[in-house]
């Protein structure tokens, strides 16, 4: 029976029902193989070349991986579809012995039955670009992280044993750090000036028009803001005194377009200024959305596609399957002549398409029924 590998044991259960026994679905658990805990694990000498070991917690992992392996008559990598889950399976071709140059490696962006066998008729080789990017970000945090790591817990080693915890340090949290202290002497060092904002709600005399508010932004041809409540004062009089005219009036036909769909970042932007989620319970919460949940008759039902992705881009199948969608609901008039296009960023990966949902005819009262005490 061929082998299918992935990441995460409930995703392996899930996979496992839609292939109805045809093969065997195991997981990883994440990374199998790291970088050594106690040790640099980058030899600077040699062109930074990372010195993996096996990690400790996964040893029964990879013993049973291995012992699976060598029942299999072939086995497929599908493991996340990212530069984090390509290295995962670069790492478990190496220690499971795979073929270095085989046709290993499978991915899809949901999960659903028709995805996962799409991806089974097209099995390619481990893409070593990805490898080589997570490498790169894997030894980036370690050069940097490693020695900070060190110099936090001797720095601040009474709190570190207070707190019974060693303190870590990264090449992303460093440097958010020093930014952050940066502006923080950029706003201790600021010397505050002081400035008055003045409105006025109008009406035109006749009522014909709505009332609507001005603010004062001009005195003669300048731009001017009174600096002091007794200036402000002699400003309000001035103005209470006066006459005001409204020389020119604009309108405008303004067409609103629907946002662009989610990336990671806009859908972590949010979710935290809409729900108030910090970007862990978003993450945390997108994962579990991705790999779905149990029916009451053990049906799997996933929501959305893969959650880590720069890409606004929509599948042509999807937006064939929105369309049917809105044409079957609201009607024919609401379908427009053709999708809305939003540009990807120029330094995008675009690997994977844009969040989105599964399913459309999934509607939020059945989303509730389902996702009810499981989230």
């Amino acid at each position: 029976m061929d082998l299918i590998i992935v990441e995460s044991p409930s995703k392996a259960k899930t996979i496992s029902k839609y292939l109805k026994g045809k093969y065997r679905v195991d997981a990883s658990a994440g990374h199998i193989r790291d970088l050594p805990v106690h040790t640099l694990g980058v030899d600077v000498k040699n062109n930074f070349e990372p010195k993996y070991v096996d990690s400790e917690e996964k040893r029964d992992t990879i013993r049973r991986l291995t012992e699976a392996t060598k029942k299999a008559g072939r086995v497929y990598l599908a493991t996340d579809p990212d530069r984090e889950g390509e290295a995962i399976s670069w790492h478990l071709q190496t220690i499971l012995g795979l073929d270095e140059n085989g046709e290993n490696r499978i991915e899809f962006n949901e999960v659903s039955q028709a995805a996962i066998e799409r991806a089974l008729q097209k099995p390619r080789k481990i893409n070593y670009n990805l490898v080589d990017a997570q490498q790169a970000r894997r030894v980036l945090d370690r050069l940097v992280g490693y020695k900070l790591s060190d110099l936090l817990n001797r720095k601040i080693q009474a709190e570190a044993q207070t707190k019974k915890q060693s303190l870590s340090a990264g090449r992303v949290q460093s440097v958010a750090l020093k930014l952050i202290v940066e502006r923080e002497r950029e706003i201790a060092a600021f010397k505050p000036q002081e400035y008055w904002n003045l409105t006025a709600d109008l009406q035109d005399v006749a009522k014909k028009h709505a009332p609507f508010k001005a603010m004062l932004e001009k005195c003669g041809t300048k731009k001017y803001k009174p600096s002091s409540a007794e200036e402000t004062e002699r400003v309000l009089a001035a103005l209470n005194a006066g006459e005001y005219v409204v020389k020119k009036a604009k309108k405008n036909v303004v067409k609103t377009h629907a946002p662009a769909p989610f990336t990671t970042s806009s859908m972590q932007q949010d979710a935290s200024n809409k729900l108030g989620f910090g970007s862990p319970e978003t993450m945390s919460l997108a994962q579990k959305l991705y790999e779905g949940v149990e029916t009451a008759d053990g049906d799997h039902v996933a929501f959305i596609t893969y959650m880590r992705t720069d890409s606004v881009r929509v599948s042509a199948e999807a937006q064939a399957k929105a369309r049917a969608r809105i044409r079957e609901v609201y009607g024919e008039e609401f379908v427009p002549e053709k999708p809305n296009f939003y540009a990807t960023k120029k330094d995008a990966q675009d690997a994977h398409e844009a969040i989105r949902p599964i399913d459309f005819s999934m509607t939020p009262e059945r989303a509730k029924k389902l996702l009810n005490k499981k989230l």
